[in-house]
């Protein structure tokens, strides 16, 4: 990752603050690029030793997205690697849900990816670098109270993977990362039924793989051009296993261990 050019969305805090951390470990040219451009500003000043690009962006805004890479070829004249991260979660059963609380999920998470991909794919097949997708296991698994947030993941899911395909023999590498439960901000972010923030996370973060471990994990596939990254072994890997074989078993498991949730809706 030496002098590579690296873009990250949602950087300002959780997996893509940890992302940022890993890649200027790795010798990376960093293009960070968020909403609060006061975090992103904290992180440059801590990471002196690398070369770092701040952009305050809304990935749901096209023109923001193009903003992003228009501003890093003007600095770096090229991009070798551009990870979506930015994304917004939710928790509401849908029959209590306002429809425009989905729309504000796949604004964010599917088109925020889709913008940014569709901008920076010229200058991704001149370097033949990596885009990558980060996910989660709702985007293999529908994950009960959280249907806007799966819709927008699977979608991140088919979107990259026939990309890849299109681009088989055009050098382009496509990663879709998929962390398990992960300790970072977006679950005190996510939104409710109406659309506001729930302000605290439903879940006991401190047995959860850390942000920092995910960020490790995802340049390592980045690094040697992993198509798919499914993280920890119970809530990721065997449960892609049980929705490919058992996929009944799976759906009551799933609707179990949501329903174990401090405050869930589920009955």
């Amino acid at each position: 990752m030496k002098d590579k050019v690296v873009i990250i969305t949602g950087a300002s805090s959780g997996i893509g603050k940890a992302l940022a951390y890993e890649f200027a470990s790795r010798g990376a040219v960093l293009v960070l690029a968020a909403r609060r451009i006061e975090r992103l500003q904290q992180i440059k000043e801590e990471l002196t030793d690398s070369q770092i690009l701040t952009v305050q962006a809304d990935v749901s805004n096209e023109l923001d997205c193009q903003k992003i890479i228009d501003q890093t070829i003007e600095h770096f004249g090229k991009i070798d690697v551009l990870i979506n991260n930015a994304g917004i979660s939710m928790r509401a059963l849908f029959s209590d849900l306002e429809v425009d609380v989905i729309k504000k999920l796949m604004d964010v998470n599917f088109w925020g990816t889709v913008y940014c991909t569709k901008s920076a794919l010229p200058y991704l097949l001149k370097t033949k670098g990596s885009v990558v997708g980060v996910i989660s296991i709702a985007g293999y698994v529908g994950l009960p109270a959280r249907t806007g947030y799966s819709a927008s993941k699977y979608a991140i899911r088919g979107f990259l993977d026939a990309l890849r395909i299109e681009n088989l023999k055009n050098g382009l590498h496509v990663l879709v990362a998929a962390p398990g439960f992960t300790a970072s901000e977006v679950r005190e972010s996510a939104l409710t039924q109406d659309g506001s923030s729930q302000g605290k996370t439903p879940r006991n973060e401190s047995k959860m793989m850390t942000a920092e471990e995910c960020a490790s994990k995802i340049a390592k596939a980045v690094k040697k051009r992993k198509r798919e990254l499914i993280l920890t072994f119970i809530e990721g890997k065997f449960t892609v296993f049980l929705g490919k074989f058992w996929p009944g078993l799976l759906d009551k498991l799933t609707y179990n261990h949501m329903k174990k949730e401090p405050n869930s809706p589920l009955k």
